[in-house]
């Protein structure tokens, strides 16, 4: 069944068409609210608020949007909604580590280069933290989100001259924070 099928089900009521539309969505809301917010319980509570508000509000959902170009906009005011009156303060995720039998310097080594990854994606996730909202939103929109330009302009109603500037923009901020640490370990061009 198509989306917009999916959609007119909902509409009138039907628990299944919705259930379907969550499926086919919940990963990406999820991921969405996991890159704002580095931390899966927050992120899944986040997730399962925005279904909510998305089900509570599908009766004024008129169509002339995409589903889930409107439901990434219930996303993005409610994580934004979130995380202001959380203060902003940051989270991180803690990640599962399977353990390997290896030698003791396979060990060493392998935790070094670990600590190395993890310094780097925490100095990453900092300064995209520390990007302006409108900066940061359309930052992680595109280059994590991977959503294309004319999404992220529905998405935040914006034109796309406006998304391509603002996500130029954003990059050049990001560039000019990290420049000073990539220099350190092999130049600028290493991003």
């Amino acid at each position: 069944m198509d989306e917009k099928e999916l959609v007119r089900l909902a509409r009138e009521g039907s628990q299944e068409a919705f259930e379907e539309l969550v499926k086919k969505f919940q990963s990406k809301v999820f991921s969405m609210a996991l890159s704002f917010t580095r931390n899966r319980e927050a992120a899944d509570d986040l997730a399962q608020e925005v279904f909510l508000k998305a089900y509570l509000a599908l009766p004024r959902f008129q169509g002339k949007s995409e589903f889930g170009t409107w439901l990434y906009r219930i996303s993005v005011n409610h994580i934004k909604d979130f995380l202001r009156k959380k203060g902003r303060a940051k989270e991180v995720s803690l990640e599962d580590v399977g353990e390997i039998s290896l030698s003791d310097r396979d060990q060493a080594d392998k935790a070094a280069l670990e600590s190395e990854a993890e310094a780097r994606r925490g100095l990453v996730r900092r300064s995209v933290e520390g990007l302006p909202d409108k900066y940061r939103v359309i930052l992680t929109l595109r280059d994590i989100q991977g959503l294309p330009y004319d999404e992220i302009s529905r998405v935040l109603r914006l034109s796309p001259g406006t998304v391509d500037s603002r996500l130029h923009r954003a990059r050049k901020i990001l560039r000019d924070r990290m420049s000073p640490y990539l220099q350190r370990e092999g130049g600028v061009d290493a991003m």
